[in-house]
């Protein structure tokens, strides 16, 4: 427990730029409040005492606003940035250094049983507000969107964005564009916005050739 107190405080050091020292992670992070506390429910949970988990679990949401089944699998150096409005699902399982923003949701599709929830693999980074839904997983080294939703397996080294999620680059090659861009979670390429940029240009370009046809048809007309 304590080796994985170390490493989770450490995690919070070496990403938030905000956090000065262990003491003000330890007393004022509320990401690490509800892994602490998770860590505790999970430990009940298997050792098959369900209710006492799920209490510390309840507890755990009222106090930092993070839902963690205790039933789920978190692994050593994750990092919960602000929290607010997490939701990580029973059978949902997360690896080794993973970055979580807030809003984010790890949940299933429907009423299935046994494994329903994704995995998540190593250094992987969930950004504000992305929702990943239902049994499969997400690749090492990816990158998931704010807001994005995805629905689908993801290959590791994958940058994904949009509803659904769409990989947009992988290996560190965008996939449908091969303009070089560095990405972070902030600055994600949209699909989408590149094809309604590309129609933009493309109508103004027919609008220009309206406009000198109108005029060549006047001065004839004159």
């Amino acid at each position: 427990m304590f080796r994985h107190l170390r490493q989770d405080i450490r995690a919070v050091l070496e990403r938030d730029p905000a956090a000065r020292n262990a003491l003000e992670v330890i007393l004022c992070y509320p990401g690490f409040h509800a892994i602490c506390m998770h860590r505790i429910a999970h430990w009940f949970y298997r050792h098959r005492l369900k209710l006492v988990a799920r209490l510390i679990s309840q507890f755990n949401r009222f106090m930092t606003g993070i839902e963690i089944h205790p039933g789920a699998r978190i692994g050593n150096g994750v990092f919960i940035d602000h929290g607010m409005g997490i939701v990580i699902g029973e059978t949902a399982e997360v690896g080794d250094n993973v970055t979580i923003y807030q809003g984010v949701t790890l949940g299933g599709t429907g009423k299935e049983t046994g494994k329903r929830h994704p995995t998540i693999g190593n250094n992987v980074v969930l950004s504000c507000g992305s929702m990943v839904l239902g049994p499969f997983r997400v690749g090492d080294n990816t990158k998931i969107g704010a807001g994005s939703v995805v629905l689908k397996e993801i290959p590791d080294n994958c940058t994904v964005v949009g509803i659904p999620g769409r990989i947009v680059k992988r290996d560190n090659k965008r996939v449908s564009n091969p303009e070089n861009i560095d990405l972070d979670h902030t600055a994600l390429p949209d699909p989408v916005n590149d094809a309604l940029r590309r129609l933009t240009i493309r109508l103004l370009e027919l609008e220009k050739k309206v406009e000198e046809l109108e005029a060549r048809i006047n001065n004839e007309a004159v």
